[in-house]
């Protein structure tokens, strides 16, 4: 017999960006526990808005699991003594398990004789062991932020004001902070009132009645189908961003979405200026034409129904046009700032106060982007602009327009560079060398927003780690694996003829003349290798099968558009070469014997069988080639090529003694094995490869 089981956390309002969160843990936490205690069910689906946390599970059996397991004890030698009497250690034994010895058997187990001890244990019935259960879950819980309320010592992420706990149609009775659990429920805050849960399948229409939508997905598809309505309607584009719907899901129970206006005179402020100050302080989507630009309206979602709308829409209307008042007042009192000035600001903000001010970073970003702009050879007009870029590529954070808006530095230092005469291409690297901002964002499109976007990340990841700032489990406060991952990408989208360690270098020395450096330059060196490899790794793992990619990092991952043009040969030729598998296993056999080789060093005149003669000129003949392939990043040829060796080596294997008694005709065998192999090894490490 089954029973469906539900459990309703009701709180205060939760802050959005923890909502899902909590819910998807309270589910991991629960099913985990039914797991545990051997108690069957069916499926389960996670409810949540702002006021309270749901987990529904089918199907719950009512009892747990009845279990026999057999436990291994001493061995016959050491439980039975030389009379044949059961010994102290299987006494023991059979105490420690709550067994008689006469419940004992005898199993061989690898040639030796040994007890064991059967045991039985009945399941218990579900609903008395769900109370401890759900007490245990909600003591456990953890959140980016805690509250403790009244004289409680208990702590979760808001006040609990309500708990529903149903198996079947009984409650499971729990107390937390004075809540007792039952089965009522409440509605929306305003618009609804307490219900009675009968059972848990009534739990989702019962809601409804009361004006919560709490099915997840629901409320999601009623809010972008409200959205695309109105812009059919007014045929707007309405830019939904994923991260700010996400907020919108969990700011509303019953949502019905409105719009509103504002003044076109504030149109006149740059668009990322509006469209930042709409979602970020009034979470609003903002409303574009068929070109993208912005008409002077916004749409907002209202947590109840579709009653007094044009009330509701005038409010949000007053609101936001103070919001916009004050983004222009910024805006225009931004623009008497002159760049000169701005940079002499820079000074007095600290970047790290063991690394210096952000003035200090500037200089040493100037510095790197410089010999980047050498090492990569580019023309003039571009290293002049590098080198301009670098200097007042932060100057914007000293405006107050960025001190309101964060998220908009980069965007007003491009607008405000503009404006001051700066050259397009330098004021579009302000903006570049931010990016990417995240993973979903494109790194920059310009070779000076490239260099300069790679000098910025460089220096504050040498500089961190040059004071053991090292990311550690989830803490990176300085966002390092994003900035290292920015450098990958960069480095790859632009096929940059530039490798991780000339970056290395380069930070390094810069940091090493202009501050005294608390960690030695190898050891920063050491984990700054460590530390790309696995971004490597992972930009790898997302199109790669992992023995591809262990294959090929360990050939080595320095220069990134080799490895990847690497891993992306080796993973075509695994999956569509139906005879690459014979190819391999003719490097490995290469493989195994070279690492028997001293050295690699061929001597012709030492040959004495023609498998091996023929074999060092097929090699001989293609190496220089495989090699040039290799070097100019031209991946699919050095495969080709390499791939052409499988018969004379197996040939060669069919033929030849590697081992044989002549201690110079063995070292010449294997110098030449040894030669080839460390050409394979160039490649990838094949032997990773599984098949």
């Amino acid at each position: 017999m089954s029973k469906d089981f539900l459990f309703e956390i009701g709180l205060e309002e939760v802050p959005a960006r923890f909502v899902r969160g909590a819910v998807q843990q309270l589910e991991e936490r629960l099913v985990k526990w039914f797991d545990s205690v051997r108690i069957a069910h069916g499926e389960v689906k996670a409810y949540a808005t702002p006021r309270r946390l749901t987990v529904m599970i089918k199907d719950v059996t009512e009892k747990q699991e009845d279990v026999e397991e057999e436990v291994k004890g001493p061995s016959r030698k050491i439980a039975l003594d030389e009379n044949g009497n059961w010994s102290k250690a299987a006494l023991g034994f059979a105490r420690s398990q709550g067994v008689e010895p006469e419940q004992f058997t005898f199993k061989e187990l690898g040639g030796v004789e040994y007890i064991y001890a059967t045991k039985s244990s009945k399941g218990i019935e579900t609903a008395e062991m769900l109370a401890e259960g759900l007490q245990q879950i909600l003591h456990a819980m953890t959140f980016p932020k805690f509250m403790r309320w009244a004289s409680y010592d208990f702590k979760f992420v808001r006040p609990i004001r309500w708990i529903v706990a149903l198996f079947g149609a009984d409650v499971i009775n729990i107390a937390v902070t004075g809540v007792t659990s039952g089965n009522v429920t409440r509605g929306h805050r305003f618009l609804g009132q307490e219900t009675t849960i009968s059972e848990p399948a009534a739990y989702v229409e019962a809601l409804r009645e009361q004006h919560v939508i709490v099915d997840i997905e629901e409320r999601r598809a009623l809010i972008v189908q409200q959205i695309e309505a109105l812009a059919a309607e007014k045929n707007w584009t309405i830019a939904i961003k994923e991260d700010l719907l996400e907020e919108v899901l969990f700011l509303v129970e019953t949502p019905t979405v409105l719009f509103g206006t504002f003044e076109s005179s504030f149109l006149d402020i740059p668009q990322d200026v509006l469209i930042t100050s709409m979602r970020e302080h009034q979470r609003y989507f903002p409303v574009l034409d068929e070109n993208q630009k912005l008409l002077p309206y916004f749409v907002t979602v209202r947590n109840g129904g579709a009653e007094s709308l044009d009330v509701i829409a005038r409010g949000n209307e007053k609101v936001l046009r103070a919001r916009l008042s004050d983004a222009k007042f910024f805006y225009e009192e931004d623009q008497k700032l002159q760049i000169k000035d701005a940079l002499s600001k820079l000074e007095s903000i600290v970047f790290q106060e063991e690394i210096g001010t952000i003035g200090d970073k500037v200089r040493r970003i100037r510095k790197i982007s410089d010999t980047l702009a050498h090492k990569l050879q580019i023309p003039a007009d571009q290293v002049e602009s590098v080198s301009r870029a670098a200097d007042i590529c932060k100057f914007d954070l000293v405006t107050q327009m960025v001190y309101e808006f964060p998220e908009l530095q980069g965007v007003m230092g491009e607008d405000y560079a503009l404006r001051a005469g700066e050259r397009p291409e330098v004021a579009r690297a302000i903006f570049e060398h931010y990016q990417p901002r995240s993973a979903s964002d494109s790194v920059p499109a310009s070779i000076v927003g490239s260099i300069v976007s790679i000098a910025d990340k460089i220096d504050t990841i040498v500089g961190c780690f040059s004071i053991g700032i090292i990311p550690t489990g989830s803490q990176d406060p300085y966002a390092l694996r994003r900035q290292a991952a920015g450098i990958v990408q960069i480095a790859l989208d632009h096929k940059l003829p530039i490798t991780l360690n000339d970056i290395f270098e380069v930070g390094i020395e810069i940091h090493e003349n202009m501050r005294a450096m608390k960690r030695s330059a190898d050891d920063i060196r050491k984990d700054l290798q460590e530390f790309f490899g696995l971004r490597v790794k992972k930009l790898l793992s997302e199109t790669m099968r992992y023995d591809v990619v262990d294959a090929v990092i360990s050939a080595g991952y320095d220069d990134i558009v080799s490895v990847v043009n690497r891993g992306t040969a080796l993973m075509h030729a695994v999956e569509s070469n139906a005879d690459f598998k014979a190819i391999v296993d003719s490097f490995n056999r290469v493989g195994n014997l070279a690492a028997k080789a001293s050295n690699a060093s061929v001597n012709e005149e030492v040959f004495v069988e023609s498998g091996e003669r023929s074999l060092y000129e097929a090699w001989s003949a293609k190496s220089e080639a495989y090699r040039k392939a290799l070097a100019s990043r031209n991946a699919l040829d050095s495969l080709h090529i390499a791939a052409e060796w499988k018969e004379p080596i197996t040939s060669f294997f069919d033929s030849v003694m590697v081992m044989a008694e002549d201690e110079a005709v063995r070292a010449n065998r294997l110098g030449l094995l040894g030669s080839i192999d460390k050409d394979l090894k160039a490649f990838a490490d094949f032997s990773k490869l599984v098949w």
